[in-house]
Order: structure tokens, then sequence, then C-alpha cells
């Protein structure tokens, strides 16, 4: 079934571009927003059925915006060398360099071991160390790193003659999807823990002119992203598996072992870790104080200027630097093409004119309920990511929900910012994220688990962003929810 259809999707996306550029024509729109309108409906397709790599579909804009007449191939090239895209790069080869060298490791057994030894506390060590290096490296990279721990810990638990059967599996199935649900809540916290938050950044910037900065971002993300993990662990805990032993016979004992495996602290952790807490202390202090003194330091030059550093900074015999660039090569650069076909899309819309004729289509939206759109909004994204990809997702309907903000008038970081969390929050299929994918493999979670879980992850989710846009951001980003700025129509027109 899903064959044919890929295949019908193969054929559609190119016959609608070729339908749309040719017959649709209605009033107000322009050649050249036909042309981005056409073109998108092709990626789009092809992005939701997956029916080319989506980092490869990712391209298609740099064919089809030139040979369309949507945009030059110089206009169309810029966003793929978007800062966004060096600010993601650069705090990847940190990542790298924290992989290489074990640190993530460390740092998470200690975090674990320092929350104690109940069940309900072994869980929340896993989440919590689980989330805080989800703000910095990858999610998947993340989840990967921390299920054979949480397969070691619950190998543990089941060596115990003390522990009941039951217990066990109820034990593995919470701690499975405890490290899947928080890898992707941590991500939230910081504006390079997930891709949807920078494509927001570079939206923003294109279309409005406006920089959204790490600690910006991070007023809003960090507490969303705490309230949802700490709800999170409640959840597993409380309700959907409930433990009638309390304590983890041997459980620190095992973390313990783990951590004594490790040894001492190597010098290269040391620098390493020097280096990842400064690059961080610059993301939080630029936009506080750095900027009165270097006005031109914006958060891609620190995560660029840390990843030069890791390239200089030797081990401790000399015998290499702290990362090669054959380890840096690592890095997804299917992920940095994403970003530059959704950016580029930004552009189209923008240039183009369709954003404002799109905005003059939704009048028929007028008069509804901002909350109850903002439900709509989240709602949908919530559960359109659980079959695609977040970073395609949010890169498909950013551009969208940017004129519609101008048409209800309403201001713009209500709509994008909805639609990016939400964007975060797919928590019931393993093909919804690569942690869901990374823990459904582990063999302790079938589909009825993760479904009947992981919706109510997914009902409370949508009430807490929903809640959290319509009444907290605000307040942290200090603007009028019912009012489109004057500023921003003058950037965007």
């Amino acid at each position: 079934m899903k064959s044919i259809t890929n295949a019908l999707a193969f054929v559609g996306g190119p016959l609608l571009f070729v339908v749309i550029l040719l017959f649709f024509h209605p009033p107000g729109m322009n050649d050249q927003a036909n042309a981005v309108l056409a073109s998108t409906v092709w990626v789009a397709i092809w992005w939701i059925f997956e029916v080319l790599p989506i980092s490869v579909t990712a391209l298609l804009p740099l064919v089809l915006f030139p040979l369309s007449g949507a945009l030059t191939i110089d206009e169309a090239a810029t966003s793929y060398g978007h800062k966004y895209v060096f600010l993601y790069l650069g705090g990847f080869v940190l990542a790298i360099a924290i992989e290489r060298w074990g640190l993530h490791r460390r740092i998470a057994l200690t975090i674990i071991d320092l929350m104690g030894t109940g069940i309900s506390r072994i869980i929340l060590g896993f989440m919590v160390a689980t989330a805080v290096l989800s703000m910095w490296i990858s999610n998947t990279a993340t989840s990967v790193m921390m299920l054979p721990i949480g397969m070691a810990i619950v190998q543990q638990l089941k060596d115990n003659p003390a522990t009941k059967a039951d217990e066990n599996l109820l034990f593995g199935k919470s701690l499975m999807l405890a490290i899947a649900y928080a890898a992707s809540i941590g991500g939230i916290a910081t504006l390079i823990g997930t891709p949807p938050n920078l494509v927001l950044a570079g939206v923003l910037l294109e279309i409005y002119g406006i920089e959204l900065s790490f600690v910006g971002w991070m007023k809003f993300g960090l507490p969303i992203s705490v309230i949802m993990l700490a709800s999170c662990w409640w959840y597993l805990t409380r309700v959907a598996y409930k433990f009638e032993d309390s304590e983890f016979p041997g459980g620190r004992a095992e973390i313990r072992r783990l951590l004594k495996d490790l040894g001492p602290m190597k010098y290269e952790e040391k620098v390493v870790f020097g280096v990842f807490i400064t690059t961080a202390l610059l993301w939080i202090l630029r936009s506080l104080v750095l900027t009165q003194y270097l006005p031109a330091l914006d958060d891609t030059i620190i995560a660029v200027a840390a990843a030069i550093v890791l390239f200089i900074l030797p081990n401790r015999d000399g015998s290499r630097k702290l990362i090669t660039w054959e380890e840096a090569v690592a890095l997804p650069w299917g992920i940095i093409l994403l970003f530059g076909g959704g950016l580029t899309l930004a552009t189209g819309f923008q240039s183009s004119g369709l954003a404002e004729w799109i905005a003059t289509q939704l009048t028929l939206l007028q008069g509804i309920s901002l909350l109850l759109l903002l439900f709509i909004i989240i709602a949908a994204v919530n559960f359109l990511t659980e079959i695609t990809s977040n970073l395609a997702t949010t890169a498909m309907l950013l551009p969208v929900l940017a004129p519609m903000a101008y048409s209800l008038g309403v201001h713009p970081y209500i709509l994008l910012v909805a639609a990016t969390v939400s964007a975060s929050c797919a928590f019931m299929l393993p093909v919804a994220t690569p942690p869901n994918a990374v823990v459904f493999g582990s063999g302790y979670l079938r589909i009825p688990d993760m479904v009947g879980k992981g919706i109510w992850m997914n009902v409370f989710s949508i009430a807490l962003v929903v809640l959290a846009v319509y009444f907290f951001l605000p307040l942290v980003w200090d603007f009028d929810p019912y009012t489109f700025p004057a500023g921003f129509l003058q950037e965007s027109e």
C-alpha cells in the first residue's frame, strides 16, 4: 500500500506543479507568486509522503524556483548558506566532540546517580539526564547513548530474585518511553536543541528582519520544557505505570559501577567540558551583556568559534586534535539541506508576494477566537508530525502562518511559535521521531504501548502549548498578541 501511495505522490507532485503553473491564475496572484506556489506544492507532497529522502527533496527549490521564474538561482541558493545553518553546524561539531571523548555518558550517569535509587527517581534521573543532553546535542544521539545505559539498569532489576517479573517489564517500558519523551522535550529548551527552533529563527529573520537570540528563546522554551518534563515523569510513574516496589535494589550500585568503569575524568573530557560551558555562557550572556562591547557578536559567531577552537586544541599527548575533520564529516548534512530548503521557501513566499496573496484569502478566518485558532494549529501540527518530519512540517507551515497572522491582525509570534513547539511533541508512533524509533528497537515496547501511552502525552502537550503560547509567551517576549506590529509590516513589505 505504501509503495502505491509513494508512486501516486511521485507522479502527483510534478503533475500538480505543472497544473498550477499553467492553469491556476487567480485574481491578484502574479506569475512569480504562482511559480512559488506550484513549486511549494511539489516539495510539500514529496516531503509528506517521503517519495525521496526529505533532504534530497529539500534541494528541489534550487531547480524549480529558477526554472519557473520564482527566484533567481543566486536568490534561491543564498538560504542554503544562512547564518542559522552555521549556528547548527557549530553546535553539532561541539556535540561530536562531547560524544568523541565520552563526556555525555559521564554527565548522564552523574545526574542519574544524584537523583537517588527509588524506581521513580531512577526514571527521573534518566529523564533529566536525557533532557539536559538533548538541549545541546541531537535528540537522536542522546537517545542512542542513553538506551544501553537504560537497558543495563533494567537488566539489573530483572536479575534480582526479589523483583516481580511483571514489575521488571513495566519498568522497562516506562524507562524506554521516558528516554524517548525526554529527548524530544529537552530539545524544546534551547535554540539549537531541535531543528524546528532554528527554522523559526530563520523565518523570523527572513520575513520580518527580527533576530531571535539564544537567551530570547530560552526565556520561553526552558520553562515549557521543565513543566512538560516534570508532568511527563509524573504521568509515566503515577498514571501510565504504577510500581508496587518503590525501591530499586542494587540500582545505585549498578550506576556507580558504570561510573567507575569510566575511570577518572580524562584531560580531554575536561577541556571539551570547558569549551562547552564557555560556549553556553557566551550564548546566554551575549544578548544580556556582551553586545554592549561587541555589537557584531551573535550566536552563530560563538558556535563557529567554539568549533574552530576544538579543531585547534590538542589532546593530552599532542598526537591529535580534540576533533578531526574525519570525525566532523559525520555532521547531519541532510538536516542542513532541510534548513536551506525551508528557508528558501520562506524567501520565495515573501519576495514573490505569495504571502501577501494568501493573507488576502484568509478573510474567512476573521472573527475566529485566537484561542480556538491556536488549538486547531497546535493539534494539527502535533498529529501531522506523527507521520512526517517535524523539520519538514515547520518548513512548510511557517511561511503560510506568517501571512495568516497579518490577515487576522494578530502578532505573528503567536502562530509561528505555536507551530514550532508543537512540532516537537509527537509521542505516539515509532516513526514520529528518531528517539521513538530508537527505544522501540529495545524490544520492551510494542506499537499499542506507544500509541496507548503516547496519545495522552500528545493531548497534554497540546493543552500545555496552547496555554503557554496564549498566556506566557506575550509576557516573556513583551508583545500584544492581538496586534500585528506596524514595524513588522514594513519589513514584510
